[in-house]
């Protein structure tokens, strides 16, 4: 293949080879790992963790279930899941199985030292895996939840029908992402935050104007609500679906797949 003929997609508002993509982002998440969950809290002036404990709570999960957390970086959602999969009893273990991914080291790392030092140890397991090529058997879950992590997959169609084809017929795939709010005034200030605040925020607490610089890139770059959920039925799952949260700033998004 010829430079001319390389696949090209987006980094941030960047035009770069597909190629790139992967390396370009893991090395994003690299540098900020360390005040990931700080910047997280000061960005969102701490909203995030309501926005996450909805979107756990609208996935169902229940003990006895087998869950794919991807994008699990630091383990806010896998926490969350673990929780609710938790058997009778005080202290009682997770009950099923319980998979926290991530493609980037550093930040599983952190969420595997986060979850097994609260004493999370049992049925929960911590792989590192890319999206849109999953390390698991066909048919092998009940529920797969992807929070704040597939605007940064490099091809997002290949990641969903990853996720169709290890979900059990029936099993359903919950994604938390930014989108677009609904509201002209507050998606006005939104930019305004998203392009002066964050960066600079970035900058102070992080010591990286530039990946969050990149955040607000990506952010804009992601599909809208509609396509995101054209791309869930394009994946091969029904009954989709999404649900705004604080007027579309994020979505949660829905798909089941079907019975044979």
């Amino acid at each position: 293949m010829t430079e001319k003929e390389k696949e090209q997609t987006h980094f941030g508002y960047e035009t770069i080879d597909s190629e790139e993509k992967e390396g370009r982002v893991g090395a994003v998440f690299d540098s900020v790992a360390g005040k990931y969950d700080l910047m997280n809290d000061v960005m969102s002036a701490g909203i995030h963790r309501a926005w996450k404990n909805w979107y756990v709570w609208q996935t169902g999960v229940k003990p006895g279930e087998a869950v794919l957390d991807l994008a699990a970086g630091t383990g806010d959602i896998t926490l969350r899941l673990a929780k609710r999969m938790r058997g009778k009893g005080a202290g009682a273990d997770i009950e099923g199985r319980l998979v926290s991914s991530d493609i980037n080291a550093a930040m599983l790392k952190i969420g595997e030292e986060r979850l097994t030092n609260k004493g999370w140890l049992k049925n929960l397991e911590f792989v590192i895996a890319n999206a849109e090529a999953l390390p698991f058997e066909d048919n092998s879950f009940d529920l797969i939840t992807m929070a704040f992590g597939l605007r940064n997959v490099t091809h997002q169609d290949k990641a969903l029908a990853e996720m169709a084809r290890v979900l059990k017929p029936g099993g359903r795939v919950l994604v938390l992402e930014f989108s677009r709010p609904k509201n002209a005034v507050i998606n006005r200030f939104y930019d305004w935050y998203s392009f002066t605040f964050l960066p600079k925020m970035g900058a102070f607490i992080a010591k990286d104007a530039d990946s969050y610089q990149y955040l607000a890139e990506s952010i804009r770059m992601h599909p809208p609500q509609e396509k995101l959920k054209a791309m869930f039925a394009a994946a091969g799952l029904v009954d989709c679906e999404y649900q705004n949260l604080s007027n579309g700033i994020v979505a949660i998004h829905k798909g089941v797949k079907p019975h044979a």
